[in-house]
């Protein structure tokens, strides 16, 4: 398990007080000697890797610096703080959690004790609108929502539990539903000739509650070839203030971006723009060629500070708009924890400077890291507003899955303003519940209307929903005296008697003002009893989602339905393993 134990002393208490203000274990003088080096590195191309040579480091991470440091953060605790702290428990609870983990790692004189993570120093911050109830289709017949291929949640979710935490301490508005569900790859139909998508479509009765059925719907585009992709103009805006200072966040993203810039084709072309107190440039339109130069801009990042997001944004924006390629991929990939507290960070303000530069063409990504104080509803807010993906990096595997291995989805656009909206057959259905994607839902006449924006999907993307139906006739449909007059006149009439819904997409060429549609319907002859492994699976992941979440439409639904259920799975990989392994690490703490 990854859970932090922290390892404190009385000692080590007084270091960290003064540590806040000068940074863990060193003197004001080494703080500011590292700023400016830092300063000088990002002016200036062929320095950046000066100011993190070995020799610096050691200079100011010496013993007597240390020891000096120390004896200044007891003076400074004495005179400022008032009396020490009187035991071991106290100290720990006074100083920030990560800070303290560095600084006593440090200390090999202490004398050690190990302490549980301390939920109180946990100031993430989620928003999720209120679960989706269950429509009388006789009453409202549509279900109009954006799509979404965001996957966040999932991993984010997945952090929490490998790193200890019982089924009572996840946030509930940290489970989305849609993006466990779109996490995953699903065996789905391509797309033939001219089609933009490919539909796949199926009805199986649903695991946690035997009277009603489930209907899956899910969307593939066409897989690209990097080398065949458009020119690209890359923009990395990334937080370098002092809440990155984690072995999970500045230092993961690192990597992961080494490991992207092995793989991206030369003709592209890369910037970087980094913001703490104050936005620096550290490359503008550098080509992927001079590989080097980029590693070395990369490895020169360190964390101080506090954070200016709008800052930075507005900045990487600029830097965007100088390097801007016509009838490429222009996009803003922002690296942050999401807690932007400089500035005016309001994601009311930001949201509107994102939109007016996504409608002049240039899109904006967001990669979330590290915990305790991950702003998740800044950062999903964010990408929403600027057509582009959110997702959580918590290791460097999800790294590489993200920005190389699902770089071409990510990077390359067919498709904008896309919103997908289902008309039930009061024939069929009495009523139903979209599973998730309760922020994308959209009003039914914005589905016809242009200027209302729907979601983005990239090349070789994969959108799947899930619709729980409660089928006419079954125990738990409602009666209606009036309206059932109507449905019965479909089923006399037989035109539509073997429909049960019928689902349709409009999109943007992401060119394009104007958009397209198309439908497909879905009836009997997509009825399975035992249902595929796509349906099947989705289910077993919605179902986790809806415990995790404590959802009161789970109605059976248990972890060892789930462990049980997948081992009817056959199309297994390495990521379907690993959501096997969350559930039993669940179950086993439960």
């Amino acid at each position: 398990m990854r859970r932090k134990m922290r390892v404190a002393s009385v000692v080590m208490s007084i270091i960290i007080a003064a540590g806040s203000v000068s940074g863990c274990g060193r003197s004001s003088t080494d703080s500011a000697a590292s700023t400016e080096n830092y300063s000088e590195s990002v002016n200036v191309d062929n320095s950046y890797s000066e100011s993190a040579t070995d020799e610096g480091y050691a200079e100011s991470a010496s013993d007597e610096t240390y020891a000096e440091s120390a004896i200044e953060g007891e003076n400074y605790y004495e005179e400022n703080v008032g009396a020490a702290i009187e035991t071991e428990e106290k100290s720990i609870g006074s100083a920030d959690p990560a800070m303290a983990a560095e600084c006593y790692e440090e200390d090999e004189t202490s004398a050690e004790m190990y302490v549980p993570y301390e939920k109180d120093y946990n100031t993430e911050s989620y928003e999720k609108p209120e679960e989706n109830g269950y429509d009388l289709v006789a009453s409202k017949p549509l279900s109009t929502f954006a799509a979404d291929v965001d996957t966040a949640s999932y991993s984010n979710v997945r952090r929490m539990i490998e790193d200890g935490y019982l089924l009572s301490d996840i946030n509930p508005e940290a489970v989305r539903p849609e993006e466990f569900i779109n996490y995953f790859s699903y065996d789905l139909n391509n797309p033939t000739g001219k089609d933009k998508f490919g539909i796949t479509t199926e009805i199986a009765p649903c695991p946690w509650n035997e009277d009603h059925e489930l209907m899956f719907v899910g969307m593939k585009t066409r897989d690209i070839d990097m080398s065949e992709a458009p020119d690209s103009n890359l923009v990395f805006l990334v937080d370098v203030s002092g809440s990155m200072d984690e072995p999970n966040k500045l230092p993961l993203l690192q990597k992961s971006l080494t490991e992207l810039v092995d793989t991206l084709p030369g003709k592209d072309t890369i910037s970087i723009v980094t913001y703490s107190g104050q936005e620096a440039v550290l490359l503008s339109g550098v080509n992927m060629k001079d590989k080097t130069k980029i590693k070395n801009a990369i490895d020169s990042m360190s964390a101080y500070g506090s954070t200016n997001g709008e800052a930075g944004i507005q900045k990487a924006y600029q830097i965007a708009e100088d390097n801007f390629i016509k009838n490429g991929i222009n996009r803003i990939i922002m690296c942050t924890d999401g807690d932007l507290n400089v500035g005016v960070s309001n994601p009311d303000d930001l949201e509107k400077l994102i939109t007016e530069k996504k409608d002049k063409g240039i899109f904006l990504s967001v990669l979330g890291f590290g915990e305790g104080n991950l702003k998740d509803d800044n950062l999903q807010r964010l990408a929403d507003c600027g057509n582009g993906n959110y997702s959580y990096i918590d290791s460097l595997f999800e790294g590489k899955k993200v920005l190389v291995d699902e770089m071409g989805s990510t990077l390359v656009t067919v498709a904008k303003d896309v919103k997908l909206q289902v008309e039930f057959n009061p024939a069929r259905v009495n009523s139903y519940r979209l599973i998730g994607y309760e922020n994308r839902v959209m009003n039914d006449a914005d589905f016809n209307d242009d200027t209302k924006d729907g979601g983005e999907i990239g090349a070789g993307h994969s959108v799947v929903a899930l619709y729980e139906i409660v089928p006419q006739g079954s125990q738990s449909a409602i009666s209606l005296k009036y309206q059932d007059k109507e449905k019965e006149e479909v089923k006399t009439d037989g035109k539509y008697s073997d429909e049960y819904a019928t689902v349709s997409v409009r999109y943007k060429e992401p060119e394009a003002d104007k958009s397209q549609l198309f439908s497909i319907v879905v009836g009997d002859k997509n009825f399975d009893e035992k249902g595929s492994e796509n349906i099947r699976f989705a289910g077993l992941v919605a179902e986790f989602a809806m415990i995790l979440s404590d959802s009161e439409h789970k109605g059976t639904a248990t972890l060892q339905d789930i462990i049980d259920g997948y081992k009817q799975v056959e199309n297994k990989d390495e990521y379907k393993d690993e959501f096997n392994q969350l559930v039993r690490m669940v179950a086993k703490r439960s």
